[in-house]
């Protein structure tokens, strides 16, 4: 049963995200610094991304929406209207923010498009993860494009069914053990951990140590030859 079909993650994965998140957090940080302590405030802003993601879903929109609440509720609602107004650019600068491409992503794509069927499974904000993709380059170069709102065992085993010969011909990579590794698995595809510089705690989670289609690579780089030796 050879992979005839890579599914790739987007965000940490082909280009730089989350270290735009932690920037922004600073300067957050410092906007409140008068009113909590950063280790404090950046609790309290975990806690409303984990409450909104059900009603906001996940992205920068979300993320400024709960950066507003924590003002609201750290400041007991006397937040100025000068710092809602500063959290409010300081999203609409990370939705401006020019793409930048990880090392190794544009190779491996290149190495695997003629071989492999290639699809990007993503979530997030859709006009957001379509601004990137148009930006990235690599766009064309897919045979497919999921945005999601979740990644499960179900969105593995459709994606892979529509674009591909099923998940069990199926890999996919990217920098969410949570999202990318465990639940691939589940569907029956190969989960491969490209971990990231920065790692968002709310996609943290146990590597499946035991599954036999669990795999670990450093870089992009090492994925043709990851994959050639799957057969």
């Amino acid at each position: 049963m050879s992979v005839t079909t890579i599914g790739f993650d987007a965000d940490d994965t082909l280009w730089h995200n989350e270290r735009h998140f932690q920037l922004t957090q600073a300067h957050f940080a410092a906007l409140l610094a008068d009113h909590a302590d950063p280790e404090h405030l950046m609790d309290r802003l975990l806690e409303a991304e984990r409450r909104n993601i059900g009603h906001y879903g996940f992205g920068i929109k979300g993320f400024t929406l709960s950066m507003i609440e924590t003002a609201i509720q750290v400041t007991e609602g006397r937040v100025p209207a000068g710092v809602i107004a500063e959290i409010l650019d300081a999203g609409r600068d990370m939705l401006r923010h020019p793409v930048e491409l990880l090392p190794g992503a544009e190779a491996a794509i290149a190495a695997l498009e003629a071989t492999h069927r290639l699809v990007l499974i993503t979530k997030g904000d859709l006009l957001d993860q379509e601004r990137k993709l148009a930006e990235s380059g690599l766009g064309e170069r897919f045979h497919a494009v999921e945005i999601v709102s979740e990644k499960t065992p179900e969105t593995y085993a459709r994606a892979f069914a529509t674009h591909g010969h099923g998940p069990e011909r199926a890999l996919m990579v990217g920098n969410s053990m949570k999202s990318d590794v465990v639940p691939a698995i589940a569907a029956g595809a190969w989960g491969v951990f490209c971990p990231s510089e920065v790692e968002w705690a709310l996609e943290a989670a146990p590597a499946p140590e035991g599954a036999a289609r669990f795999r670990t690579i450093a870089t992009l780089d090492e994925l043709p030859r990851l994959v050639k030796d799957l057969g």
